[in-house]
């Protein structure tokens, strides 16, 4: 869809323009914000993202997770819309994957169930939709899991009144962009 197109543009020349002490200051009010949340919904296995490029660093907080004693599990990705989860042990063994991204070292795959997502996007907007980047992985993946949830993050600008939809487009439960 062209308008996605655009949307993706815009806010990708967004985020690269964001000040880094602002970005520094989102960056550490959301990751507060997850951990309050990961309490709150007493969440013992959690599914992240690991951040690349301009993403909100959630690295503090994945931190915190894993010296807490849950299960983290971040993709990776595969050819064909397809991830892998792997569970994450230490973010000093990672490995770099397809696209700029990076996933845990050792490929121990995790297939259990989840009691929260973590979810990067682009922009976000006010009925829980999401764009991604347009390779359709989390929508694949998030589409296929009955429990757990789905909580997109991001920087202010990225929230939106309103986003285009496809039928294929999973909605998230709910949206973070401190």
């Amino acid at each position: 869809m062209e308008e996605k197109k655009q949307i993706r543009k815009r806010m990708l020349a967004m985020r690269e323009a964001l000040a880094l002490t602002d970005k520094q200051w989102h960056d550490q009010f959301i990751c507060e914000k997850l951990w309050q949340l990961v309490r709150e919904k007493k969440a013992s296995t959690v599914h992240t993202y690991l951040p690349m490029g301009q993403e909100v660093d959630i690295f503090p907080f994945i931190e915190t997770m894993l010296k807490n004693g849950l299960t983290v599990v971040a993709p990776k990705s595969l050819k064909g819309r397809k991830l892998e989860n792997l569970v994450l042990h230490s973010l000093t063994d990672l490995e770099a994957g397809i696209y700029g991204t990076s996933h845990p070292a050792g490929g121990e795959v995790y297939t259990g169930s989840y009691d929260l997502f973590i979810v990067p996007g682009l922009a976000f907007d006010r009925q829980y939709n999401r764009i991604g980047y347009g390779a359709g992985y989390y929508d694949a993946f998030l589409g296929s899991q009955m429990s757990g949830y789905k909580l997109g993050i991001g920087y202010p600008f990225q929230l939106v009144d309103t986003l285009p939809s496809e039928p294929h487009d999973v909605r998230l439960d709910g949206i973070l962009c401190g």
